[in-house]
């Protein structure tokens, strides 16, 4: 019997190598014990590892590497040898982790998937809270992670909170930053964290007001935000009463709405989520708090949110796929070959687009990574559902009179479910917002046209559908 001694629960590439010595050696799974420190846990463990190897003798696939990065970090005791388990598995079967059925390799990727949850969670609910520290001011913030995450984390929140000096404690480990280095020390308690600042007051007031009893989901939320982090949010103390309320108010913005006449056409007399002057504030503090989402798993690798521009007040709002290579990098969403057609078509339809407000669907760069160039990849249902929230507050914000989507993953956006563009394209569609909704391609279709005859026809197509738009827009306001 084999005892492996890991320095910490995260210890990576600890286990890497003493794996490697292992599996080179032929070492059978069952004769080696893993644990965390120098203490034996097993008096009968105590055989040498196997001697260093020269050279690799055999190699593993990228995506066994990504997986037992991330599953290393949970807190199951038993993953050190499921890994081990599985490296053996893919040495003597070089294709066992296309085995989607395996049980070994399911349940790893159960133990990853969790750990990469608990990461995201600890990215959105990490609340820093101002305190005054020799002379200095600092941001100290209290989270208790489910797994052994919070070295893997500490890089995310150097980038994001560079020019801060800032802490945060967990029970086992807690991280310091002192805008220059990344230091770590023990464990600490709640009781070592503050309990709030000035700040909190405004945030909790922010948080209220854009409070929509109408879209409360009691159980996604729940399961979006347990309970187990309200303590750490000063917005959560909020939270009972909204809830508690939110009935009442709904009834309360539904009396006031005025009953509108059959057939009628979409007017600003609707109630709206915040006054009209408020606007401009409003969207700034949800584009800031947008630039920093961690809703979904697009935000790791694109290079910044990019939000929808445009007039508050526009009547017409154009909803897109996703940002290309382009918009990822300057910040603004179509201002690449599908923003450059789009702006042409526009300007043939006699569409004022510094009139409309454009934005996208899903607002990070989904790719795939091609040496030097990032090619674009759809968006899949569970990303566009995700940035619902991010266009939702968009449109109430906005209140345009109609709506267009352009291409598959923006008509999913507007509408909630997928669709088919050629039998949805060129009829309105009414929407719950009030708004008429139209659904179209995306420019991006044009320019993958193979056929010079076949794309100068879609062109005029889409031309056409604009103007109609452009003068369906006029009829409405």
């Amino acid at each position: 019997m084999h005892r492996v001694a890991l320095s910490a629960p995260d210890d990576f590439d600890g286990w890497r190598a003493a794996a490697r010595r292992l599996a080179v050696a032929g070492v059978d799974p069952a004769d080696v014990h893993w644990q965390v420190g120098d203490t034996p846990a097993d008096l009968f463990a105590a055989d040498p590892l196997p001697p260093e190897p020269l050279r690799a003798a055999f190699s593993v696939p990228r995506a066994f590497v990504d997986l037992a990065e991330s599953a290393i970090l949970h807190s199951d005791a038993e993953r050190f040898a499921l890994l081990y388990a599985l490296l053996v598995q893919v040495r003597d079967r070089p294709g066992a982790m296309e085995d989607k059925a395996d049980p070994l390799l399911r349940r790893i990727d159960g133990l990853a998937k969790a750990v990469r949850r608990d990461i995201h969670k600890m990215r959105a609910f990490v609340r820093f809270r101002e305190v005054e520290a020799d002379g200095h001011t600092r941001f100290v913030a209290w989270f208790e992670p489910d797994h052994h995450i919070v070295r893997a984390n500490a890089g995310f929140f150097v980038r994001r909170f560079a020019a801060m000096r800032w802490s945060i404690l967990t029970p086992d480990i807690s991280i310091h930053w002192d805008a220059q280095t990344l230091s770590e020390g023990p464990g600490a308690s709640r009781a070592d964290a503050p309990e709030g600042d000035p700040v909190e007051a405004l945030w909790k007031g922010y948080y209220a007001a854009i409070f929509n009893p109408a879209r409360l989901k009691t159980g996604a939320m729940l399961s979006e935000m347990p309970k187990k982090y309200w303590r750490n949010l000063p917005e959560a103390a909020l939270i009972p009463d909204l809830i508690a309320g939110a009935q009442a108010r709904e009834a309360a913005m539904i009396a006031t709405t005025p009953l509108p006449e059959k057939p009628r056409k979409p007017t600003p007399s609707q109630t709206p989520p915040v006054q009209r002057g408020n606007v401009a504030p409003v969207w700034a503090a949800i584009r800031e708090e947008a630039m920093v989402c961690t809703r979904c798993p697009l935000y790791q690798d694109a290079t910044q949110t990019v939000f929808g521009e445009g007039p508050l007040d526009a009547p017409l709002l154009f909803i897109g796929e996703q940002p290309g290579d382009q918009e990822d990098l300057a910040g603004r969403p179509f201002v690449g070959p599908a923003g450059q057609l789009f702006d042409q078509a526009l300007e043939q339809a006699g569409v004022d687009r510094a009139a409309a407000y454009v934005t996208n669907a899903v607002k990070h760069f989904k790719f795939e990574r091609r040496g030097k160039r990032r090619l674009h990849q759809s968006p899949d249902a569970g990303e566009i559902q995700a940035c619902r929230w991010w266009l939702g507050q968009e449109i109430d914000l906005v209140r345009p009179r109609l709506i267009v989507a352009l291409g598959a993953s923006a008509a999913r956006a507007m509408l909630g479910k997928a669709v088919t563009i050629s039998r949805s394209r060129g009829a309105a569609i009414p929407l719950e917002s009030g708004a008429e909704g139209w659904v179209t391609v995306h420019p991006s279709y044009l320019l993958r046209l193979p056929d010079e005859g076949r794309r100068a026809e879609e062109r005029a197509r889409f031309v056409d559908e604009l103007r109609r738009i452009g003068q369906r827009v006029a009829e409405l306001t």
